[in-house]
C-alpha cells in the first residue's frame, strides 16, 4: 500500500463528479419527478425528508429548512433567546455559529477550546453569568464536543443547551446521536458536509413539541394557513429538490460514514510516528470525520507542499472568529483564548472523502512523511 511522494498525480479535497457518477441513475429520476409534478416548495417530500430524518435520529421532530444558519437562528428564537440574553460558544467554529447568535438578538461570549478543538466546559463553568442564557457547543470536524459535563452545567443554571452540529450527522456520543442532547439541534446539509444537499438546505431536531412548531411557522411567514398569520415570520423553506436528494443520501449514509472513518483510521496509522498531531478518538467517541484536521508547525509551508503534489488541503479556519473585523465590538483582542489562536496557526484539513481510495491516503501520508524528512 506505500506509494512514492513523487509523480504527477491529484488527490482532490472533495469529489462532486464521483459523487454523481455513483447516485446519478437514481438521482435525475427524482428531480424529473419533481419537475413533472410542479412541485417545488413544500409538499409530501418536505414530510418524508423531516419523517424519515427523524426516525434516524431517534429524535420527535425534525424540521427542514434552508440553511443550517437558519436552524440556529430560528431555534434560539423559538426558545426566546434574544435582546440581553448571553450565549457562550467557541470562536473557532465557522462565522455562521457566533452570526446567528447575533442575528437572534443576543450577545456570544466566547470560551477557550480542549486540544480536540472542541469547547472546554471548564471554561463554559467560568463564563456563565446571570445573563447566560444557553450554551452553543460546535461539534467540529464531526467529533461531538464532551456533551456530559455541558449538560450537567446547563441543567445546574437552568441553561438551553443549542448543538452546533452543522459537521456532525450521524456521529455519537457515548452510543447517542448528534443532534439529540440539547433543546435544540442544528445540522447544515451544505454540499460540503457527509449528509449534503446540492444547495443550502438544514435541518432542526428537537423533542420539544412547541419549538418545532414555533419553528415550522417561522420559516413560512408565520403562516398557520394560506390566509392567517399568527406570528411575525420569514422564509426558510426547505425546497423539495433538495429534500428528495437528501432523503436518496439519507438512506446511502451508513457507508458513506464509514468509509471516511477508514480513510481516518488509516492516517492515523500512516503517521503515527510523525510530527503531525492528530487528535485522538477516545472509546465514547464516533466520530463522522467531516473534516480530518491535523495540527502541524510550518503549516503553510507543509500545505505548499501538498499542493505541489497535487492534493487538495483545506484550512477550517485560519482566523478565529473573535479576531475578526464584525467581532470587534465584543471586546475581544488577541491572546484572548490562546489555544484556539494557536491551533488556528497550526491546522489543516486533509483530504478524507469517501472516494478516496488506500493508495490515496498512503500517498498523502507518503508525502507529509516526505516534508518532514
Amino acid at each position: 500500500m506505500s506509494h512514492p511522494a513523487s509523480g504527477s498525480r491529484s488527490v482532490p479535497f472533495v469529489n462532486f463528479s464521483a459523487q454523481f457518477a455513483e447516485e446519478r441513475s437514481e438521482l435525475l429520476p427524482l428531480i424529473e419527478a419533481a419537475f413533472a409534478k410542479g412541485e417545488f416548495v413544500g409538499g409530501a417530500a418536505i414530510e418524508l425528508l423531516e419523517a424519515e430524518a427523524a426516525r434516524w435520529l431517534g429524535a420527535r421532530h425534525v424540521v427542514a429548512l434552508n440553511s443550517g444558519t437558519d436552524a440556529l437562528i430560528l431555534g434560539m428564537k423559538a426558545l426566546g433567546i434574544g435582546p440581553g440574553d448571553e450565549v457562550i460558544t467557541p470562536p473557532n467554529s465557522f462565522v455562521a455559529s457566533t452570526a446567528a447568535v447575533v442575528a437572534a438578538g443576543a450577545t456570544p461570549v466566547f470560551v477557550d477550546v480542549l486540544p480536540d478543538q472542541n469547547i472546554d466546559p471548564q471554561a463554559v463553568a467560568a463564563a456563565v453569568t446571570s445573563r447566560t442564557r444557553a450554551i452553543m457547543p460546535v461539534h467540529l470536524t464531526g467529533r461531538i464536543a464532551d456533551m456530559a459535563p455541558l449538560k450537567a452545567l446547563a441543567e445546574r443554571h437552568g441553561l438551553a443547551v443549542v448543538e452546533d452540529a452543522a459537521q456532525s450527522f450521524g456521529s455519537r456520543y457515548d452510543g447517542r446521536l448528534s443532534g439529540t442532547f440539547g433543546h435544540v439541534g442544528c445540522f447544515s446539509a451544505h454540499p460540503l458536509k457527509n449528509l449534503n444537499a446540492a444547495g443550502d438546505a438544514g435541518l432542526l431536531v428537537t423533542d420539544d413539541d412547541k419549538v418545532a412548531g414555533t419553528v415550522r411557522l417561522l420559516r413560512n411567514h408565520g403562516l398557520i394557513d394560506r390566509n392567517r398569520v399568527e406570528i411575525w415570520g420569514g422564509v426558510s423553506r426547505l425546497d423539495t429538490i433538495q429534500a428528495e436528494i437528501l432523503r436518496l443520501r439519507l438512506r446511502r449514509l451508513g457507508p458513506v460514514l464509514e468509509r471516511r472513518r477508514a480513510n481516518a483510521a488509516l492516517y492515523h496509522r500512516l503517521l503515527a510516528d510523525t510530527p503531525v498531531f492528530m487528535p485522538p478518538c477516545r472509546t465514547i467517541e464516533y466520530n463522522t470525520f467531516h473534516t480530518f484536521v491535523v495540527q502541524v508547525d510550518r503549516r503553510d509551508d507543509l500545505q505548499a507542499h501538498l499542493t505541489a503534489h497535487g492534493i487538495g488541503s483545506a484550512i477550517h479556519y485560519p482566523v478565529p472568529i473573535h479576531l475578526q473585523p464584525a467581532a470587534a465590538s465584543l471586546g475581544y483582542g488577541k491572546g484572548a483564548f490562546p489555544v484556539v489562536e494557536t491551533q488556528a496557526a497550526r491546522i489543516l484539513s486533509l483530504p478524507v472523502n469517501q472516494y478516496l481510495t488506500e493508495d490515496d491516503i498512503a500517498y498523502v501520508s507518503a508525502t507529509i512523511r516526505e516534508f518532514f524528512v
